[in-house]
């Protein structure tokens, strides 16, 4: 749906529903979907789509795409972004570091990634820009020392710059503007806004630009322009919370660097809050205990007294830690309801949210606005509640906030 005075648009991310193929992905679409754009009252809704490699596969197949099309067009709604980060099965199965499976050393990335540019420009209205999400690479803990990061590096530095050059045909035979936008996360290869910066400046445009010169026979200056354009950041505003990076900050850094950024990924993250004694340290490890679960990757973060970071790959063995006197808060990469500031002792991290939103107003970034909240069905059973009314009132806080 559009909101505020910039027509932006906000949406929810379809990866919350289970199912892998399309024939799933699309009935996912129609029982939930469609009540979330009734429950806001909202005429024109747009889609946050989420299509696993099996879907894309399927939806690319005879006149599945017509079809959807046409779905779109009776029930007034549109795409305008597509989840491209988990290739694989999201739901119902250990998941872990294979959400970076494959990664952007492979061939398969890549070819997945044209793919959801592909069916996105068929699918983008005219007058859109459209993004697509990824992994930050890889998976930092795949490769064993500084060599190794560096080369799988360059090999997603070609690749990168292949889907570059893709997407600069598709505008030149579209006219329509599609980004990646590349997703910063806890123990990915790019996890803060300097590591970002730091590829974007020090790795990405370097051998781009003389790749994108090479292939399609331009300037160095006009493959920059198209780099700059087609290469952007997803801010996840959950993956910074968890490493304490302050939004105004973090994104005044990636504009500094004339980074674009594709989208907000409005995510909270959970927090102890500030540790106290011995015996409230006690009570926080055991609320925090429920969320410690098989599914996914909750990466934490703990932010000692000194202001030093100590990083965890999953919540079990930093909450082991947490009676260290030295540790003044953890952090952890669980998406929780964006509309819930406490949980018992536990509080989100919902105010990272309110200070994204309050840049966005005043400097209008981005036009792509998408809730993430995944984890409806890992969420402790009390927690856990209708799934269509959840996103509704997520959307209408984000929608209050984002308007204020």
């Amino acid at each position: 749906m559009r909101i505020n005075k910039y027509q932006a648009h906000l949406s929810y991310c379809s990866n919350i529903h289970a199912g892998e193929s399309w024939t799933a992905t699309f009935e996912n679409l129609k029982k939930y979907t469609t009540k979330v754009r009734d429950g806001l009252k909202t005429e024109s809704f747009g889609i946050g789509l989420r299509l696993s490699n099996e879907a894309s596969l399927e939806l690319s197949e005879g006149d599945n795409l017509a079809v959807f099309k046409d779905w779109l067009v009776s029930e007034n709604m549109y795409v305008f972004t597509i989840n491209g980060f988990p290739y694989g099965g999201f739901h119902n199965q250990v998941v872990k570091d294979e959400v970076h499976t494959p990664d952007w050393s492979t061939p398969e990335r890549l070819a997945y990634t044209i793919r959801l540019f592909d069916i996105l420009a068929e699918l983008l209205p005219e007058g859109l820009d459209g993004g697509v999400s990824t992994s930050p690479i890889s998976y930092r803990f795949w490769h064993k020392d500084d060599a190794a990061l560096k080369e799988v590096k360059a090999v997603a530095v070609r690749q990168l710059s292949q889907l570059m050059i893709h997407l600069a045909e598709i505008k030149t035979k579209t006219g329509k503007s599609l980004h990646l936008d590349m997703e910063p996360e806890p123990d990915g290869i790019l996890e803060t806004s300097d590591e970002f910066v730091d590829f974007f400046n020090d790795d990405l445009l370097p051998s781009g630009k003389n790749q994108l010169s090479a292939t399609l026979g331009i300037g160095l200056d006009k493959a920059e322009e198209i780099i700059r354009e087609h290469f952007q950041l997803c801010y996840d505003v959950c993956h910074f919370a968890v490493g304490f990076e302050k939004p105004s900050e973090a994104i005044a850094k990636v504009k500094a660097a004339n980074i674009k950024i594709g989208r907000i990924q409005i995510s909270a993250a959970l927090s102890s809050g500030i540790l106290g004694s011995q015996e409230d340290r006690a009570i926080v490890q055991e609320q925090l205990k429920r969320f410690d679960e098989p599914t996914y990757l909750h990466q934490a973060v703990v932010r000692k007294t000194d202001g030093a970071l100590v990083r965890y790959k999953d919540l079990g063995p930093g909450l082991a830690d947490i009676q260290q006197a030295d540790f003044q808060e953890i952090r952890t990469h669980f998406h929780v309801p964006v509309f819930t500031e406490k949980y018992e002792k536990l509080i989100s991290t919902q105010q990272d949210i309110i200070a994204t939103l309050a840049v966005w107003k005043e400097e209008n970034f981005t036009n792509h606005l998408e809730v993430e909240t995944y984890t409806w069905d890992v969420l402790p059973e009390a927690m856990q509640t209708d799934i269509v009314s959840c996103v509704v009132r997520e959307l209408d806080w984000v929608r209050t906030v984002a308007t204020a």
